[in-house]
């Protein structure tokens, strides 16, 4: 997020309007066969059994499960949105709502606040079951039980029983998402039963496999949504594909600037990944407050629902860079980058995967990681200011999950490169485990009381000095002028993404060396099994003997701003260069400097045209004449 929030004592989880489940899918009868699989033996038999107990068609279960969770147990950990284990069973209690941004401590309604039945699915879980709250948190076949009985129990409320027919639980599916609006209850149930007829097949990130086998022949029961009488949710004004359940909330005015892109020749060329540091009406509400950041749209990490708050043809003050701002849409997701505990929602992958699609169509913007950013990829707009940017959304945002719901993944055939020619970092979120240090400035929700270090899934790399595990991490110029670099979960400059591109420097046994921030670095690559050979790329190389200089934004020069408007300056990033000798992978075609002057709807084009290129976990810029390119 553009600004990041004052710590607090407690977690807000929950948004106090809905707290949903998390995405969808479905299936068919009551026993699809288990996959044969050893690895499948543990989870998927706990949803058969399940099925089986509580007499849910075992796609429906394995459905709803998916795109609460992934099918991942989360074992007493709760999601941002206060939900725990496969099921996603939410639990909130007044404290949960009192602390954070959230701004309900101290209001005389608190306890009916959390008492809210919506907030408390695992509570209602432990009755139909018999089992105690803290194993439907702890234990993952007592949550998938509890996810079961409660999704049975909505079906008798709906159609009076527990129907053979998997397309009869339509109602039961759309209420267990939590939504209380129509059209995300709705959004929800479509995707469940999308995902029924064609399949879905998991790895989880303990190693297990889960199958959900594809039922062509559902006809889901769509008039039972009237019967739920939800709200309607308002869509005018917003700018979204239609499945999303989407409302429009207007971001203070001097929050952004009104625009009129891409008609007035500002290209919309990017979408950025923020996550929001608070809950998501914390985050909407600080965006209506003048003076602050603001985002093109939020999401919801309990259902994915969706407010805009700027439209897209204007700027929003979102990455901190107003370069990026100026030719990028921001997206923030309800989330903390280093909270303990917390983790990302099926259901807020798929929506936003969603609207990256649609507004990606709409303005021609090319759906890789080149194009499709996070916030900490976006390159300080001077040297002052590098060390600063923000690390949202953080190394638990998996990147590969992500770029395959966008249709455009990044884990192809695994492999190395030789030297001179590009990799793609794809370290395989799952298995990638890494270890990480969250301090207390680190963990906005005060989760985390001191420094420690935990082991993680995680989204990255980490680079060193030599080709050696025992070797220095490499130390970013801006960040460690003088050192080594650290573990620091906010420590972005030691590390190489999932999805970013560099070209090969060296080979060393099961090391790989690229060209990173001005110097060589090495990170391990047994068989290529963290990276795929990058194809049809642009490589650029320093056009002399002299080292190319690397800016932070892409402004005309001086004397090409018409008279009577005040140019926009811009000067080398003093601590980085691209020296003679090494190669960097350019994200996309040169193209021209622009300045924009909102009073008159200016838009100044510059004369010389820029590189925009993957120089270290960021993104800089380099003239066109400084360098040459090589495809």
């Amino acid at each position: 997020m553009h600004k990041r929030r004052p710590r607090r004592r407690l977690p807000l989880l929950i948004t106090a309007g809905a707290l949903a489940a998390a995405g969808v899918t479905s299936v068919p009868l009551l026993a699809q066969a288990a996959d044969p699989d050893s690895r499948t033996a543990g989870r998927q038999q706990a949803f058969e059994r399940a099925a089986a107990e509580f007499d849910v068609p075992l796609p429906i279960l394995l459905g709803v499960a998916y795109h609460q969770s992934a099918w991942e147990p989360h074992p007493g950990e709760p999601s941002t949105s206060g939900g725990y284990g496969p099921m996603h069973l939410t639990d909130v209690t007044p404290e949960m709502m009192a602390g954070g941004d959230a701004g309900a401590a101290g209001r005389a309604d608190l306890k009916q606040m959390a008492a809210a039945p919506a907030l408390h699915t695992l509570q209602a879980a432990a009755e139909l079951t018999g089992l105690p709250a803290e194993q439907l948190r702890a234990d993952e076949a007592a949550n998938i039980r509890g996810g079961a009985a409660l999704l049975a129990s909505y079906a008798k409320s709906t159609t009076g029983g527990t129907p053979e027919d998997p397309g009869k639980w339509y109602a039961a599916v759309a209420r267990y998402s939590g939504a209380q609006q129509e059209r995300g209850a709705k959004a929800f149930a479509d995707r469940v039963f999308a995902s029924v007829e064609k399949g879905v097949s998991e790895t989880t990130e303990d190693g297990q496999r889960v199958r959900l086998n594809a039922v062509t022949d559902v006809r889901p029961a769509t008039d039972q949504l009237a019967g739920l009488h939800l709200k309607a949710t308002a869509a005018a004004q917003t700018e979204c594909p239609p499945a999303l359940d989407c409302a429009f909330i207007p971001a203070a005015a001097a929050n952004g600037q009104v625009s009129d892109r891409p008609a007035n020749d500002i290209r919309i060329d990017s979408i950025v990944i923020h996550d929001t540091e608070s809950s998501y009406e914390s985050a909407i509400n600080t965006f209506q407050t003048p003076g602050g950041g603001s985002a093109h749209y939020v999401i919801r990490s309990s259902d994915g629902a969706v407010t805009q708050m700027v439209p897209t043809k204007d700027l929003s003050f979102q990455a901190g860079n107003y370069s990026t701002n100026m030719h990028s849409i921001g997206i923030e997701h309800e989330g903390y980058a280093a909270a303990n505990g917390t983790w990302y929602t099926q259901a807020q992958y798929e929506a936003s995967a969603e609207l990256v699609r649609y507004l990606a169509d709409r303005f021609d913007i090319p759906l890789d990681r080149q194009h499709i950013i996070g916030h900490d990829n976006v390159p300080g707009p001077n040297s002052s200011l590098v060390s600063g940017m923000h690390w949202d959304p953080g190394p638990s945002w998996n990147w590969e999950r992500y770029m395959r719901l966008l249709g455009a993944p990044v884990d192809a055939a695994h492999g190395s490169a030789r030297i001179g020619e590009a990799v793609t970092i794809a370290p395989g979120f799952t298995r990638n485990q890494q270890t990480v240090q969250v301090c207390p400035s680190d963990d906005p929700t005060g989760a985390t009381p001191e420094c420690t270090e935990r082991r993680q899934p995680a989204d990255f790399v980490y680079l060193r000095t030599a080709p050696s595990s025992t070797a220095p991490l490499f130390g970013d110029q801006a960040i460690h002028p003088d050192g080594a670099g650290t573990n620091r979960i906010n420590d972005w400059g030691s590390t190489a993404q999932a999805g970013q591109q560099f070209v090969v420097a060296d080979q060393q046994g099961a090391w790989t060396a690229i060209w990173y921030s001005g110097s060589k670095v090495w990170f391990y690559n047994p068989y290529g099994r963290n990276t795929t050979p990058a194809q049809g790329v642009t490589v650029i190389e320093a056009a002399g003997t002299e080292p190319a200089a690397v800016y932070g934004s892409s402004y005309p020069d001086r004397d090409e701003y018409p008279a009577g408007l005040s140019p926009s300056t811009q000067a080398p990033l003093s601590f980085y260069d691209i020296p003679a000798g090494q190669a960097y992978v350019a994200t996309a075609e040169p193209a021209a400097t622009d300045d924009y002057f909102p009073s008159s709807g200016t838009v100044v084009t510059g004369g010389k045209k820029m590189y925009t290129v993957q120089y270290n976990h960021r993104v800089a810029l380099v003239y066109e004449s400084d360098v040459v390119a090589k495809r």
